[in-house]
């Protein structure tokens, strides 16, 4: 029955994911079972089906939102409920760009956040694969898309995929300058992808109400739990692991309406070849700014 239900597929492309590095570093609360091959987020062909595998048949274009055998590799093994088709109007290298990042984004923004058309939306980080994603489904869905990045072409970037304004945050002023975008007031939700340096601040930048999705974190913050009293405003985390068959369908669902409509358009950016993974990981950890969905080509 274990492998009845699997699909073998043969990978043109593999995302690369910060949480990888964390979990190759012994640093991720969940660790997997040795041996580990990293790589969730992966396009291809399916080469073979088990017996209970209804949907896919051999030859099917596909991406994945996990891989039982890991995705840096020619070949992996996914579960049937973790592989969809991948439409022909979009690339290999794209599809490898939805999985962790479009399906991350949709639980932070709507099944955590609940965030309603008409809110503001701060992305920090906004460059990112999560980021890009979250730009995109949020200005969807009719919010308020305000964005950060650390360099002026992650700007650039952060507006072409949905934002109204963006924001350097490497500039000193830039947290008053969201302040005045917003009259004083405040935003709803804050996307946060780097907890451990911005959390503290980002308190300061919610609305009444107000929700901090946390995304991604590489360390701890002091806070003031006061700050959350004061506006009654939440600090919500977000792991994909936990969301269940239910909410996996939502959002699967959603993001296939986003393609057909044309407003999910994964943006490419660092290539590596399988034999430069390892490079891949120091330069997603060390990079002076993200610029789209980083890649391995196999």
């Amino acid at each position: 029955m274990w492998i009845s239900l699997k699909v073998l597929i043969r990978v043109h492309a593999c995302g690369i994911n910060p949480v990888e590095t964390y979990i190759r570093s012994g640093s991720y609360a969940r660790k997997p079972s040795l041996p580990y091959t990293p790589g969730s987020d992966i396009s291809g062909v399916v080469e073979a089906v088990g017996d209970g595998v209804c949907l896919l048949q051999t030859g099917d274009r596909v991406f994945t939102t996990g891989t039982v055998t890991g995705g840096y590799a020619e070949f992996t093994l996914a579960s049937e409920d973790t592989v969809h088709k991948l439409p022909d109007y979009l690339d290999y290298k794209q599809g490898a760009a939805i999985g962790v990042p479009y399906f991350t984004a949709y639980r932070a923004l709507v099944q955590k956040a609940h965030a309603k058309a008409g809110e503001t939306v701060l992305i920090h980080g906004a460059s990112g694969g999560v980021g890009i994603a979250a730009c995109q489904i949020a200005r969807a869905f009719g919010l308020k898309v305000l964005g950060t990045a650390g360099t002026s072409e992650g700007m650039q970037l952060v507006f072409s995929n949905g934002a109204h304004l963006a924001f350097n945050h490497k500039e000193k002023d830039y947290l008053d300058k969201i302040k005045n975008a917003t009259s004083g007031q405040g935003v709803n939700v804050i996307i946060e992808m780097l907890s451990n340096v911005n959390l503290s601040n980002d308190l300061q930048l919610l609305d009444f109400g107000g929700r901090v999705i946390i995304v991604g974190s590489r360390g701890p913050i002091e806070i003031y739990p006061r700050d959350t009293m004061m506006k009654e405003t939440s600090i919500i985390g977000v792991a994909l692991y936990n969301a269940t068959n239910k909410e996996t369908s939502e959002c699967a669902t959603a993001l296939f309406a986003g393609m057909e409509t044309g407003w999910l358009k994964p943006v490419i950016g660092p290539e590596y070849t399988l034999d430069k993974a390892a490079q891949a990981h120091e330069d997603i950890i060390n990079s002076p700014g993200a610029s789209g969905k980083m890649i391995l080509i196999i």
